[in-house]
């Protein structure tokens, strides 16, 4: 496997982190900011729209789980199949930064916080 970068300009608008994901380094993906034909997103959409590089940025919730278009039954159902945890995600970034977040995901080689097995 190649080697991961260390990019804040790869972590995704919802807390994910491209640099780990298998499709990025194959070169099959330019990563959540410049894919452009991730029109379906509506996280990526709210993002750009409000000119912000994720939703630790945004201030209308005071906590992402508040939000409906981060928070929704789909999301649920990939947090539920892949052992995910997005806003464990979203809170490493308001806590540490993106360069944090994206070193911690990388020397982990994580594309999202793994569910705690509390």
């Amino acid at each position: 496997m190649k080697d991961i970068p260390v990019k804040t300009e790869l972590v995704s608008f919802c807390g994910l982190y491209c640099g780990s994901c298998g499709k990025y380094l194959k070169g099959k993906c330019p990563g959540c900011a410049k894919n452009e034909k991730a029109t379906w997103c509506k996280i990526r959409k709210c993002c750009i729209e409000k000119g912000i590089n994720s939703c630790a940025q945004c201030n209308e919730y005071t906590d992402v789980k508040d939000c409906k278009m981060f928070d929704n039954f789909v999301a649920k159902m990939f947090e539920y199949v892949f052992k995910s945890d997005r806003k464990a995600g979203i809170q490493l970034i308001k806590d540490a930064g993106y360069e944090n977040f994206a070193r911690y995901m990388a020397e982990n080689k994580l594309i999202s916080m793994k569910k705690s097995k509390n």
